[in-house]
């Protein structure tokens, strides 16, 4: 398959399951709690099962990783797999917030080749491959800000209370560098947002799960921005941190990042 119609694929499994968790939306639910506390749902399930079974209705032996039971939990030593997160945001979702997305990724050879985030609460479909990254089907791209003092960044992944001083130390970096802070609840909807412009960064020093991150972030770069590690190396499925930007000043949002760290570890990196 080319990349068109990988990134096709991967839009059309991200729908499925979009559709899946959308008609339970803001209804009522059990929520159960994984280790640290994350809240997960039967439709987390249901809706991971209606990504698999359309991958595999085109990719019958394909590899996916996936955050919910039933897939490979680690992406495999080849380093190629679909990547799914059925409802990235379930804690919005419980709550009746829109702003959950269902993100199906291919990643060949460790790098990203399509990519598909859909938010259906919101109406919004954000899909990609090298090259071209499109919101409901247009092309989008990155904003084109350049001072930091009109960004507006967002803290992503989740610092739990036994970490409250990196919390801490995020926000006030953003707040002192920055104009604005958004914070969604949803890593792959935050991402999403960079990639279209309408948010200027993200940051985080979290060794996130891929089925977190791939998705956004190979959008954040196939849309003319920039993502590395807190290290300022291209970042990877694997990277310690993800720190994305439209490029325009990703010295200053890294700058932003590395403080978290400085906080966790009590030395500048």
């Amino acid at each position: 398959m080319n990349a068109d119609q990988l990134a096709r694929l991967a839009e059309e499994a991200a729908a499925a399951g979009a559709s899946v968790a959308a008609d339970r939306f803001r209804t009522d639910l059990d929520v159960e709690r994984k280790a640290g506390d994350e809240a997960v749902t039967e439709l987390d399930r249901a809706a991971q099962a209606a990504v698999v079974d359309r991958l595999r209705e085109t990719v019958p032996d394909a590899t996916i990783v996936g955050e919910e039971t039933g897939t490979a939990d680690a992406v495999p030593p080849d380093k190629t797999a679909w990547i799914v997160d059925p409802i990235d945001g379930t804690e919005n979702y419980v709550r009746g917030n829109r702003r959950w997305a269902t993100s199906v990724a291919r990643l060949k050879d460790g790098e990203p080749v399509a990519a598909a985030n859909r938010l259906p609460s919101l109406g919004d479909g954000y899909a990609g491959c090298p090259g071209l990254v499109t919101k409901n089907g247009q092309p989008v791209a990155v904003s084109e800000r350049d001072d930091p003092r009109r960004f507006a960044v967002a803290p992503i992944v989740w610092w739990g209370f036994d970490r409250r001083e990196e919390y801490t130390a995020a926000v006030q970096a953003i707040l002192e560098r920055f104009g604005d802070l958004r914070r969604t609840g949803s890593a792959q909807a935050t991402l999403s947002l960079v990639a279209a412009g309408g948010l200027d960064g993200a940051i985080t020093n979290v060794a996130a799960s891929p089925w977190d991150t791939v998705a956004g972030a190979a959008m954040v770069e196939w849309a003319g921005g920039r993502v590395t590690d807190l290290d300022g190396e291209p970042w990877r499925y694997d990277s310690y941190g993800l720190v994305a930007s439209n490029g325009q000043a990703h010295d200053a949002v890294l700058a932003a990042a590395q403080e978290i760290d400085r906080a966790a570890t009590g030395t500048p990196r």
